[in-house]
């Protein structure tokens, strides 16, 4: 559904804003379970797109610049690789002027999927009721 970079980028930012102090990559690889290398090009991306902020230096490290209730799975989906919309015949058929039937279903289907998550905040996420926590150990 979507890619392993938007997954990495999804456990950062639940990673941080679990913590409310800036983390440093080295404990955000470890709580994400990301490659460092990896996640250190998915935090430059969400650094790029002002979603995160970095702080050099003892007690640094990085942390979100906006509110979790104010920030969804879209919005870091759409940072650091976008859901592909279907917008014309992927055949590259020259008398599909528009979707034929069976690649209109399928965008819909995306179209949803992108709705679904604009609904959900990275807060709540983190707020649910779920004995299920992102990123930890469930009790056994």
């Amino acid at each position: 559904m979507i890619s392993k970079t938007a997954e990495y980028a999804l456990r950062a930012v639940a990673s941080m804003a679990g913590c409310g102090a800036p983390v440093s990559a080295d404990n955000l690889a470890k709580q994400t379970k990301v490659p460092r290398r990896y996640l250190t090009r998915v935090l430059q991306d969400l650094v790029a797109h002002d979603l995160v902020r970095s702080r050099p230096g003892p007690g640094g490290g990085y942390e979100l610049t906006r509110p979790t209730d104010q920030l969804t799975i879209l919005d870091v989906i759409n940072i650091v690789d976008p859901i592909e919309r279907i917008r014309r015949c992927p055949l590259g058929l020259a008398t599909h002027h528009e979707l034929c039937p069976l690649h209109a279903e399928l965008d819909k289907a995306y179209a949803e999927t992108e709705a679904a998550f604009s609904r959900v905040t990275i807060a709540a996420l983190l707020e649910s009721t779920s004995p299920i926590v992102p990123l930890c150990e469930s009790p056994q």
